[in-house]
């Protein structure tokens, strides 16, 4: 046997059999890191999912319901979204559009009549599709801060002839979470259903998403909820980690549930289980073709805004080269793959999601508390995963290749 074919056999050899097992194998490694942040920054409570196709590689569970310590979380625990939700607007908006109920270019003043600004005419200028990919011209964040003040929506609507607009719709990217709670009005005016009714007979029941739900009232009445926390202080150890860091003792108290976000139910109002997420992402990936049509999943994840300040993100911006906003998605050139992701963060409560359809794998995770440990453990997952899979794909070409030297 040459030296060329020896060196290609081992090659093979010492590479993995298929990138399902592969995964299996990273998980018990990505587990363990894990559940060391989770120590480390004393999370209460978490859990995350791998899939891969349509089946899911792992979900893995991590402390408790609440610092108690009295309920484990499991598969079934059900976390706040928060502004994961977007997606899920997004796409019944979208669905909604492709069913010529509503179009994507109409004004959202049609849905919301009583929205003006202060320059003449820019309210109608904004559409439907302005508000899915957060470039309809408005400051950042637009009056958040009056969801804490107990103001209804109509009293926070009514203040928008404050505002003049800092660039026209489609020129300028300003994430919104008030303005995005406005395409509850335009999928409930498509028909005589709540979007919450929607939700559940076009994505959840179909999914069997069977702990998804819409809403305060319904996630308080749940006994297997994440509870949320904040951060009380840190204190400062004596001991210091292997590498001869400064090791923080992390305090974390125990909050109710607030219902401020869950007034804009289209931005941050879903409530869910990772075992519903997995679905979720399964369906994403192009597996449930019959809910999720691969016209609408296009549509959804077509770049159409750039987001640059995403290239900044910690743990992130050594990975991404470039980013956009979609419909209710962030589209991150992450090295050299597209990863379809969002993040979101109510108070207590922190999640990410992301697919890859390029390496045909999904990936979620919760925590119920506000650290920003999740960004890290999400941009090390794509990190991690991603060189694994490439392994498989090296093998793939090597098997190809060594096919077509003993031909």
């Amino acid at each position: 046997m040459t030296f060329r074919v020896c060196f290609i056999v081992f090659l093979i050899s010492v590479m993995p059999v298929s990138s399902a097992s592969n995964l299996v194998d990273f998980n018990k490694t990505f587990s363990a890191s894990v559940a060391e942040a989770f120590e480390k920054y004393s999370i209460p409570g978490g859990a995350y999912v791998i899939v891969k196709n349509n089946k899911v590689i792992a979900i893995e569970t991590f402390g408790h319901t609440d610092k108690t310590k009295l309920q484990k979380i499991n598969a079934d625990t059900i976390f706040r979204l928060a502004s994961v939700s977007k997606s899920f607007a997004a796409t019944i908006t979208t669905m909604l559009a492709n069913e010529k109920l509503l179009s994507l270019s109409d004004p959202i003043t049609k849905y919301v009549p009583h929205f003006t600004l202060a320059e003449e005419g820019a309210a109608e200028q904004i559409q439907l599709k302005h508000i899915l990919n957060h470039s309809s011209g408005l400051m950042p964040n637009t009056y958040d801060n009056l969801l804490h003040e107990n103001w209804s929506m109509d009293k926070i609507i009514g203040r928008f002839n404050r505002i003049i607009p800092i660039c026209k719709p489609a020129e300028c990217y300003g994430y919104q979470n008030i303005a995005y709670g406005f395409l509850q009005s335009a999928i409930e005016a498509s028909q005589a259903k709540s979007y919450s009714t929607l939700l559940q007979e076009k994505v959840f029941s179909p999914l069997d998403m069977n702990t998804a739900s819409v809403g305060i009232d319904i996630f308080l009445k749940q006994a297997n909820t994440a509870k949320p926390h904040i951060l009380k202080k840190h204190i400062k150890t004596n001991d210091t980690d292997a590498d001869g860091n400064p090791i923080n003792q992390y305090i974390w108290k125990k909050v109710k549930v607030e219902p401020d976000y869950y007034k804009v139910e289209t931005a941050a109002g879903v409530n869910a289980s990772i075992t519903d997420l997995a679905k979720w992402l399964i369906a994403n990936l192009g597996y449930k073709p019959t809910v999720l049509s691969a016209t609408l999943l296009k549509e959804l994840i077509t770049p159409r805004i750039k987001t640059k300040k995403d290239l900044r993100r910690k743990y992130w911006k050594e990975h991404l080269t470039d980013a956009h906003y979609g419909y209710g998605w962030r589209i991150y050139q992450f090295k050299d793959i597209p990863i379809i992701y969002h993040s979101g963060w109510v108070s207590g409560f922190r999640a990410d999601i992301g697919y890859s359809k390029d390496l045909d794998i999904g990936f979620a995770v919760f925590i119920n508390a506000e650290s920003n440990i999740i960004s890290k453990i999400s941009s090390d997952f794509w990190d991690q995963a991603s060189e694994q899979i490439s392994l498989f794909s090296e093998k793939q070409a090597l098997n190809s290749a060594i096919s077509e030297f003993k031909e």
